[in-house]
Parts: structure tokens; sequence; C-alpha cells
């Protein structure tokens, strides 16, 4: 039977030569290539598309399949190739008035997994309803997808390499003066994760006073000392305890292709998803002093909310991917977009995650202020009306029956406590949201990439985060 590829969260992802393979990525990738047909004009078409990709096992070879098949529909590809970053592939998007990309990478997935992104001519996701056309695009076999060679295409001048870091680096230096950073003198330790960061940061903010120390940063696709790169704990244990070796101020981190920010502070403690956002936000609004509204999944912080009413500007929640921020930052012009996981857009960029901005924003934030990380974390909380905290439970779902059941569950779930505060509501949105109090949360939801089950809260209480997990896993019954 023919392997039916879904559309996640962001994109299609697969384990490397059960589900991704070379057939599977050409079939995807002629269902691209007509929706692009069918979706925009000839002359529209003729501006091509970016391919990029990660540095996981195979992914030049990968890489290449996707050109192929593009050329052989005789669209042009902007080719950068395995090893360029998400977000500077989203850029070359901009940069080169592309109608879209494609990008090779499955992120913060396991070492056995690849995966298939596609964006817009914004560089953004494309929204739901344009992934449901993409899918019903893609044929059933590989015999029908279009190809021609790597090497033809490159002689018939369809398939064009190109070197993306100019375009980025030159977008960088529009948004954000760098010498400050360079001349802070910081000691600055920045984990790549083994990924597509590997220095740019260094190349960024070299020759000043600020020392960059890189670590993993070589290629190594099996991702040794962490399970995934994924920016959360454990993963980013080897690289916090670097900091602590180097006596950093502080720790930035990236994901494996580079689109996602995990933050560390000069006491070696990681600083979860949701106090960067915050962070993030209180930079914008009170410290850059610029106004515009922000975006945010609803598994994410609601410290926001709380800026947004300080600050006077709107707050939008939407569902949990970039394939919901990225639209309604566009209709609303947002100042930043984020969600849990450590993805963050900004204004004035591309409506897309973006790790090596993200980072360097932050490292203005302590600057600016002349703050440490923990110090910035103080001014947040007196912000927000004190400390807010964090934490999430992946389970791995054994079987489709299982989930069925627990969805069961979950919509008939009406707690009127959780964790030993009263809960007013459920939101069902995406996934199972029950408010909480405390202007807190918990939220029980299935991946949109990965078999898991996702049980998430945040509260002013940090007595009460274990019980509050602890309910929201009794109420998927998976205790």
């Amino acid at each position: 039977m023919t392997f039916k590829i879904k559309f996640g969260t962001d994109g299609w992802r697969g384990k490397i030569a059960e589900d991704y393979t070379f057939d599977n990525v050409r079939r995807c990738t002629q269902g691209f290539a007509a929706y692009l047909k069918a979706t925009y004009s000839p002359d529209q078409v003729q501006q091509g598309v970016v391919v990029g990709g990660d540095k996981r096992f195979g992914a030049e070879d990968f890489c290449a399949a996707v050109a192929e098949v593009l050329a052989g529909n005789g669209i042009p590809v902007h080719f950068a190739g395995a090893g360029t970053p998400t977000p500077v592939i989203s850029f070359s998007v901009k940069a080169r008035q592309a109608i879209g990309a494609i990008n090779v990478t499955a992120s913060h997935n396991p070492p056995a997994d690849n995966g298939f992104k596609v964006r817009d001519p914004n560089g953004g996701a494309i929204d739901p309803a344009g992934l449901k056309q993409i899918e019903a695009a893609i044929p059933n076999e590989v015999e029908d997808a279009a190809r021609v060679s790597f090497n033809e295409g490159v002689e018939a001048g369809l398939i064009r390499p190109f070197d993306p870091k100019p375009d980025y680096i030159a977008q960088i230096n529009r948004l954000l003066d760098l010498q400050p950073i360079r001349d802070a003198g910081l000691t600055v330790v920045v984990d790549n994760m083994w990924g597509n960061g590997a220095g740019w940061l260094s190349e960024l903010l070299g020759g000043g006073s600020t020392q960059i120390i890189e670590v993993h940063a070589e290629r190594n696709p099996i991702f040794p000392e962490m399970s995934r790169p994924e920016p959360i704990p454990p993963n980013v244990d080897a690289g916090l305890a670097a900091g602590v070796l180097h006596n950093a101020d502080c720790v930035c981190i990236m994901d494996g292709d580079a689109d996602r920010c995990g933050f560390g502070g000069e006491n070696g403690a990681f600083i979860d998803q949701l106090r960067v956002f915050g962070m993030l936000g209180m930079y914008f609004l009170d410290i850059r002093g610029e106004r515009g509204p922000i975006v945010k999944t609803l598994s994410t912080t609601s410290m926001l909310e709380k800026l947004g009413k300080r600050f006077d500007v709107p707050v939008y929640q939407t569902g949990v991917g970039f394939k919901y921020v990225a639209p309604k930052m566009m209709e609303v012009d947002a100042l930043i977009g984020g969600e849990e996981s450590g993805g963050y857009a900004f204004r004035g960029h591309v409506p897309e995650r973006d790790g090596i901005l993200a980072n360097l924003y932050l490292l203005d934030l302590m600057v600016k202020t002349g703050l440490k990380p923990t110090q910035l974390l103080d001014r947040l909380f007196d912000l927000v009306g004190g400390a807010h905290y964090y934490d999430r439970i992946d389970t791995r779902l054994e079987s489709n029956e299982f989930k069925e059941e627990a969805k069961a569950r979950l919509d008939a779930a009406q707690p009127t406590t959780i964790g030993g505060l009263y809960c007013p509501g459920k939101i069902t949105v995406d996934g199972y949201k029950f408010e909480l109090e405390d202007g807190g949360w918990l939220l029980v939801r299935f991946s949109g990439t990965e078999p898991l089950i996702r049980v998430y809260c945040e509260t002013v209480h940090e007595d009460k985060v274990d019980d509050i997990l602890a309910d929201g896993l009794k109420l998927a019954g998976i205790v």
C-alpha cells in the first residue's frame, strides 16, 4: 500500500529509510510543485523555490532529490543546499523574491528522523488550508513525479546554487547594531547542538572584546551528549556545563536547524522557553520602547498577556505551530510571535522562527540593560507581578487505540480543581487547555510531529507544578 504523507504541526517528518525515503521525498516535492502551479501564475512560479536543509544523515542527497523534481516541473531552484539554517532559508525567499521554499529538516527530532517543511512567498509557514491542498496533490506513485538529474538541472539553468549568507547577514545588520555586543566584553558559550547554527554567532560577533566559545559545532548526525537536538533539558545539560566551565555570562543555544532558541544564565541554569519569551517581550516593549501586537500559541506563557496589558498592546492566541502563528503575524503586523518550543519570530524580518536572531536580541538586552540573565528575570517578574513556573511531561503513545481513549476522556473532562487550584474553564482550540484561578493553565495536547502526548503547565505557585502535571496525566488516563 502506498505510504500516505501527512503534514503535522510543521511539515512532514519520518524515520529515514522506513518512510522517509527518496521516493517519498520526490512524491512530496511533486505535490508542492502541483500546488504552486495551481495557486500562482506561471510568471510567479518562475520566481523559483529556495531549497536547503540541515546536517542530518543524507541531507545533501535529499536536498538534491527535491531540486531534481522541482526542475523536472520546470520550476527554478535557488539551491542553498544542506547545512543552511532554517531562518536563513526563509529569509532567502524574501531576498531572492522566490515563490516559496522547501526545507529538508527534522528540526529537533531524534537522530533517525528527517523532515520536509514548505514555506510561502513571505518565507513563513503555509496555512493549514494550503497544507491540505499540498497533501491532496501528492501522487500515489513516484513514477508520477517529474524529474531531471541534478547536473542536467544545473546545465539547463533551472538549478541555481547560491550562497545565502551575505543577504542574511546584511538583514541582521539592518535589524540591530551588533557593535555594542562585540565591544561588551562578554563571555558567551554557544551550544549549536551539532547543527546548522555552527559558526554564525562567531562570525556575526567576532572582532571585538566579547568572546564566543562554540560547543557541539561539528557535524555529527547522531547528536552525542543529547537524545535529540531540542534546546531543553537534559539535551542542553552539556552546553550549560560548558558555560559554568568557562565562567560565561550566558549560554546561547540553537536546535538542530537553528530556528529555535534556548538560553542559559550566568550560573549555568537553564531559562525555560516561556521565560525567554517573556524576556523578549520585555526587550521590545520596555527596553526598546516599540509597540505592536504579540502573537502566541496557547501553549506558551501568560506573562505576555500581563505585559500586553501593562504596555497597552493586544495579544493574540493561536493553535500550536507556526502554520497558525505566521499567518496571524502577517495579518496583525505583529511585533513578535512565538511558541512554547522556543521558536520566536520578529517584525521587520520574516514570519519564521529564528534562533540566531533571538539569541542576538537576548545578548542586546543584556548589553542595553547591563544586567545578567538572572537579573533580567527579576526585572521581568517585577513587570508581571511575580515569578511564573513552567514544566512539561512528554509520554509516547503506544497505540492509536490509546490515543482515541485519551481523547474521549479529555473531551468529557470537566474538573473543578486541578492541582488544588480552581479551574474556571476549558479551551479546546488545539488540545485541551484548562484555565486556573491564578492566571495559569494546564494543557494536554497530542504532538503534531511525533507519536507523543504532551502535558504542560504554567502557574505562579512553584509548589503546585508537580500536582498540576499529575492531574493532567490522570485526566488523559496515563496514570
